[in-house]
């Protein structure tokens, strides 16, 4: 395979935020890149995410974490409360021992626009239109085959960043049985929700509702909140042809503070079904070939985390090209320096879900007379605070990278948040991207 000490022409298919991250970190160390994306012009799925202080780093190295900072709403805290009022989950940032840490809740159209607009302003080529369903060719000259039966021209490496529904892989998807209702809501000032915290209610296991500030999406438009409501996939259909009306009704009784927010979701329509899969592919080997983000590992979005490992898995890729010698090894490395961080993600979260999403009752049991208490106690509430915000395993000093400097992000949105701004204490790193080998 060519070494990647020269510029490579590179597919990635897929205009997420692995794709578009991949794309940018790979330009910038001077390889020719091409997008390919699906739809006829890119655009977002989904509604509200957290970007966690692992995704910050990644965002930060790309110059882009002030920019999504000033379209987002800083998140001090997660708090879950159980139906009788008690403390199911709380996580803080201010147990990392990272000085300033705090989550960014994001529209997910936010972060898109903010990666898709750096790849168009770098000029890197992206072909709409063009959803790829397999690898083929040689292995050290891979290309890309199209819905259409139209194939690319050979490439020196293709990466698959086309999601958890990959056409590109093969292996069962696992869904899971429960999904969620996504809405974006706007603000109007008079709510009573807490603006700095990612708050859920539960019923047990089998219901929870959320609300996550995530700020604007453009500079004159509203404050807005991402609502979401769990419900399993199977019920969905019922939930559609049942009275809007009742279902809201239902919510209020749990979370009451939140009735001027149900008041406007006016159809069923407002909202959107989300289902999730369980899964992790195995790395294509020997050959140029390789997966990131939900291609590679997708799960529950308990621990909020998917956009965040995407984020990580595309700088390792752009990092392992960089000390490979060959493309093989360069691979390699990046594989082994996300293998193991993966690997635990998918073990914790396959655990910690049913706590939350389940119709048995010994896990909310479980939940909050066994764990709830102990996550009180240090060093159980620095460990939940790792958890919760992706830190667990230390990912980003294999990587290379820092964590970031909150005090200089936080400032991006100063104008929003200064009634609330905490003190902070700068720490002194790098913030632009290593130069191109």
């Amino acid at each position: 395979m060519a070494a990647p000490s020269g510029p490579l022409e590179i597919a990635i298919a897929g205009c997420g935020p692995a794709g578009l991250a991949a794309a940018l970190l790979l330009h910038h160390d001077g390889h020719r890149v091409t997008l390919f994306e699906r739809f006829d012009a890119p655009r977002p799925v989904g509604s509200g995410l957290m970007i966690q202080p692992t995704g910050v780093a990644v965002l930060a190295r790309l110059g882009l974490a002030e920019r999504l900072m000033a379209r987002g709403a800083r998140i001090d805290a997660l708090l879950g409360l159980q139906e009788k009022g008690r403390i199911a989950l709380d996580a803080r940032y201010d147990e990392l021992g990272i000085p300033g840490a705090f989550g960014i809740g994001v529209h997910r159209a936010s972060l898109f626009a903010v990666l898709y607009d750096e790849v168009l302003a770098r000029g890197i080529a992206v072909r709409t239109g063009h959803e790829a369903v397999r690898v083929c060719g040689s292995p050290q000259r891979p290309t890309l085959v199209f819905a259409d039966g139209a194939r690319s021209a050979g490439f020196d490496l293709a990466i698959d960043a086309t999601g958890w529904n990959t056409r590109l892989q093969s292996g069962a998807r696992n869904p899971l049985a429960f999904g969620a209702l996504w809405t974006t809501l706007p603000m109007d000032g008079c709510e009573t929700i807490a603006p700095h915290l990612l708050e859920q209610r539960y019923r047990r296991a089998a219901r929870m509702a959320g609300v996550l500030p995530i700020g604007r999406r453009t500079p004159d438009g509203p404050e807005e909140v991402a609502f979401f409501w769990s419900l399993r996939a199977d019920l969905y259909p019922q939930w559609r042809t049942a009275p809007l009306d009742a279902w809201k009704a239902e919510v209020v009784r749990e979370w009451p503070q939140i009735a001027p927010l149900m008041s406007r979701i006016e159809d069923h329509d407002d909202l959107t079904f989300a289902r999730y899969s369980h899964r992790s592919c195995p790395q294509p080997r020997g050959g140029a070939h390789f997966v990131i983000g939900d291609a590679w590992h997708s799960a529950s979005p308990q621990l909020g985390q998917g956009a965040n490992m995407a984020l990580l898995d595309a700088w390792a890729l752009a990092a392992g090209l960089r000390e490979g010698r060959t493309i093989a090894e360069g691979l390699r490395l990046a594989r082994a320096w996300r293998s193991g961080h993966v690997a635990l993600y998918q073990a914790v979260t396959a655990i910690f879900t049913p706590l939350y999403q389940s119709d048995a009752k010994w896990p909310a049991l479980l939940r909050d007379n066994i764990l709830a208490p102990l996550s009180r106690v240090p060093p159980i509430t620095r460990l939940q605070a790792m958890l919760m915000s992706g830190m667990f395993g230390w990912p980003l000093r294999p990587l290379g990278l820092d964590p970031p400097d909150y005090a200089a992000i936080a400032s991006s949105s100063a104008p929003r948040t200064s009634g609330s701004a905490q003190s902070r204490s700068p720490t002194t790193r790098q913030t632009s991207l290593p130069d191109a080998s």
